[in-house]
């Protein structure tokens, strides 16, 4: 009997194991019992996914989103028991997941920034999960939301409708490098990129907190932040005149000064506001006279002579330079200009040690320019020290100065010939011109190509061969000499007894001969 019934106990033992390979977890607890099995295998199968999804319908939409761990690539395509196994025992841990190391970037969300030191609870916490089955459920990580009004607290109070992304970054809230002021409504260019958030974007209290607004509709006018300083004078186009520079800044392109009682002309476009309108644009200025604004840059020199002279008489608009005042007006003058005065520039008179003068400047000649002749020129060939005894004003070079009136006539070829090349001298590189220091003897002037042969005791005597015309012995006469030529003589050429010789680096014909005897001629 007992063996009958140990082999009915073994039998009883076989049956449960085929149908029950095991224990459930805690988790699956309550599906024990052979009336559950379908609930999660398919008759004649293995469990399939939707058989496990039907229950955790959280993880299912997820999957369906392609959203989570779930949908990730080292999850896709397996079968839940690969991870999850079940008939284990109760206390089998069915979900491996270790915090520490787990990979968030699986689940479609990567942690950056300072997300990277938060602890796994701060963010998954029972009162931050929106999902209702997840809510449900304890110690669970899902039904978490991406936005980040989920864990933070939306201090804008839901009047932004940008995501917060696009301001903030996740490296910390303050400040908002990801804001661009550029691709709003609002550009910020010039000293606008320099002002404090809080200066437009000021803040109020709301709901029992300090709210700080940032979506202005008050922009449409720079009278929104600005005071109109001009009281609607110019109108509300602040632009026409000002740029976000600087108030300062003046658009003079734009500003119409023509319709004020002052048209710019010339330069006076170009100046700056300030330069006129010292204490403010909109100040009254005196403008009847240049000098009402401008420095009279001649101290008073015209003015002296009539106090109502205006610089308009000379200069416009256009510039101080060129002058205004023409060639034709200055012949009315004193000092009339006429040859190479018409092309001096006004400065090389009028002007000395950066001063202008104009009044008592002088009309000699010795008052603007030098006597380079010093006491190489007596007063007697200068009188009263006007250059016009020799010079004209169409060129230094044109002289006019009669030469007989000196104790030197200029005859023959003389007369053609350069007063420079008698009466200059190069001193290492330097020309200098001489006058009283010029000798009138002709070696002083010309070489001596007979080298001393003529030499008398007052120097060479070129005058008893030599003429001003040319430089031919037309004035020589050899019977005044101590050979007289007579008979054959006069026929031969002079070579014949006056020899080229050389002494020295020196080559001549030797005219002053010693020997008269007919034998230094006649062997």
């Amino acid at each position: 009997m007992q063996k009958y019934f140990l082999i009915l106990f073994l039998i009883n033992l076989s049956v449960k194991a085929q149908i029950s390979p095991g224990e459930l977890t805690k988790a699956h607890s309550s599906l024990e019992g052979m009336s559950n099995c379908t609930k999660c295998h398919e008759l004649g199968e293995s469990v399939t996914n939707s058989k496990c999804l039907g229950c955790h319908s959280e993880i299912k939409s997820l999957i369906q989103q392609g959203k989570g761990y779930h949908s990730s690539a080292s999850v896709k395509g397996k079968d839940c028991f690969d991870c999850h196994s079940e008939h284990n025992g109760r206390d089998f841990k069915i979900i491996h997941f270790d915090p520490k190391n787990f990979d968030h970037k699986k689940t479609g969300y990567q942690l950056t920034g300072a997300h990277l030191n938060a602890e796994c609870s701060d963010c998954h916490q029972s009162k931050l999960i929106t999902s209702y089955i997840s809510k449900k459920k304890s110690g669970t990580y899902l039904g978490l939301s991406r936005e980040c009004k989920n864990c933070h607290e939306d201090i804008h109070q839901f009047r932004s409708k940008r995501d917060c992304s696009a301001c903030h970054s996740t490296e910390k809230f303050k400040p908002a490098e990801n804001f661009d002021h550029a691709k709003t409504q609002f550009v910020l260019t010039g000293m606008h990129q320099k002002v404090e958030c809080s200066k437009c974007h000021q803040s109020v209290h709301q709901n029992g907190k300090k709210l700080q607004i940032f979506s202005v509709s008050k922009y449409s006018s720079c009278k929104s932040c600005h005071r109109d300083v001009h009281n609607n004078k110019f109108g509300n186009n602040c632009e026409s005149c000002h740029n976000t520079s600087s108030f300062h800044s003046i658009a003079q392109s734009k500003f119409d000064h023509n319709k004020t009682a002052f048209p710019l002309i010339g330069k006076h476009r170009l100046t700056n506001c300030t330069n006129c309108h010292k204490t403010t644009l909109t100040e009254k200025i005196k403008h009847e006279m240049c000098i009402d604004c401008h420095k009279d840059y001649h101290n008073g020199e015209f003015l002296a002579v009539n106090r109502n002279r205006d610089c308009s008489e000379c200069h416009s608009e256009i510039g101080f330079t060129p002058s205004k005042f023409t060639i034709e007006k200055h012949n009315t003058s004193k000092y009339i200009l006429s040859g190479a005065h018409l092309a001096v520039s006004c400065k090389s008179c009028h002007s000395k040690n950066d001063a202008w003068f104009f009044r008592n400047i002088g009309t000699d000649c010795i008052d603007c320019h030098e006597n380079i002749h010093g006491s190489e020129l007596a007063l007697k060939y200068l009188p009263e020290n006007k250059c016009s005894s020799c010079h004209t004003n169409e060129s230094w070079k044109i002289i006019n100065f009669n030469h007989d009136i000196t104790d030197f006539n200029l005859e023959g070829k003389h007369k053609n010939v350069s007063c420079i090349n008698c009466h200059t001298l190069n001193n290492d590189g330097v020309r200098n011109i001489y006058f009283a220091s010029t000798k009138s003897n002709c070696e002083s002037c010309h070489m001596d190509i007979h080298f001393g042969q003529f030499v008398q005791s007052s120097g060479n005597y070129c005058f008893s061969c030599h003429s001003f015309e040319n430089w031919k012995p037309d004035k020589f006469d050899h019977e005044k000499t101590k050979f007289s030529l007579k008979g054959a003589h006069s026929k031969i050429a002079c070579i014949q007894c006056h020899k080229l010789i050389t002494s020295g680096p020196n080559s001549f014909i030797k005219y002053k001969l010693e020997d008269f005897r007919c034998a230094s001629c006649h062997i």
